[in-house]
């Protein structure tokens, strides 16, 4: 006969390891210095937002926007503050890691976005 914890305990040790697992991807986003009146903007919003969340690099990094004019989050360390929209900053823990200044298309997106994820890391 089974001890009856046996399977709660395998339950809680695989939680862990998901729980884990996700707590190291969600240090990695990608945030999205905007502005309601930029066309390239919403041109990014048309082309990629909508499979976004989907696509593994939006895995790897998921999205959030800020207006350009603020609030930023707390504790963000950026090089400097964006000068036009759209900007895509990659971020590890809050720090800058990289940047897109602009909306390059849909076709050059992920690739560039691919490269910032590729990065080494200090």
């Amino acid at each position: 006969m089974r001890h009856p914890l046996v399977p709660a305990a395998m339950f809680c040790a695989m939680l862990a390891v998901m729980l884990a697992s996700t707590a190291a991807q969600a240090d990695t986003t990608l945030l999205m210095v905007g502005d309601e009146g930029c066309p390239y903007c919403r041109r990014f919003r048309a082309e990629i937002l909508p499979g976004y969340a989907a696509h593994p690099q939006g895995r790897a990094a998921p999205l959030r926007e800020v207006d350009i004019d603020g609030p930023y989050p707390n504790g963000l360390a950026l090089d400097r503050r964006p000068q036009l929209t759209p900007t895509f900053i990659l971020l590890d823990d809050g720090r800058e890691v990289a940047r897109i200044e602009g909306y390059p298309g849909k076709d050059a997106f992920w690739p560039m976005l691919g490269d910032m994820l590729d990065r080494p890391r200090p």
